[in-house]
């Protein structure tokens, strides 16, 4: 763990709270609710991710991974249209079959 996380844990523990960070869930949409797009890369690409707890970790790779995802169906579909482009019109002088 980093400097970071370890000092955040003690802090958490000599205060009697939680180890786990829940004032980010008040502030705003949590990561793992996060919709796939262009704020959840740019939430991922911002995030300092040696500062995590390790459950935040988990979320943060489970959104990368959820991400990563969509931008690989997003790529498949741009594939498949790209590969059948004019293969459904005639062209002029030809038959179709």
């Amino acid at each position: 763990m980093s400097p970071g996380v370890v000092d955040y844990l003690f802090r958490q523990l000599v205060s009697g709270r939680p180890s786990e960070d829940v004032q980010w869930e008040r502030e705003g949409i949590a990561l793992a609710a996060q919709p796939e797009g262009a704020e959840l890369a740019r939430r991922l690409s911002e995030t300092d991710i040696d500062a995590l707890t390790p459950t935040e970790l988990f979320h943060y790779v489970r959104a990368a991974q959820r991400l990563a995802a969509w931008a690989e169906d997003l790529r498949q579909a741009a594939v498949g249209r790209y590969c059948h482009a004019g293969t459904d019109t005639p062209r002029p002088g030809n038959q179709a079959i």
